[in-house]
């Protein structure tokens, strides 16, 4: 299992490898800037979709990444 550490690290490498310095920390303040509800969110961002659209989408991203 990968420490809190470890995880902000990788997270931060993945960043950098899509922006600059800059960007980042443009990134890193509009995060923290506003209220974001993960849970909410994560609650409907499937509710338009059936389970075959979804499983579709998840064979897609698995084929291409």
């Amino acid at each position: 299992m990968k420490t809190d550490t470890m995880i902000k690290q990788e997270g931060f490498q993945a960043l950098k490898a899509k922006l600059d310095s800059v960007e980042l920390e443009r990134f890193i303040v509009l995060i923290n800037r506003e209220k974001f509800d993960y849970t909410k969110w994560r609650k409907n961002l499937f509710e338009d979709m059936t389970i075959d659209q979804i499983a579709d989408k998840a064979s897609n991203y698995s084929e291409n990444n």
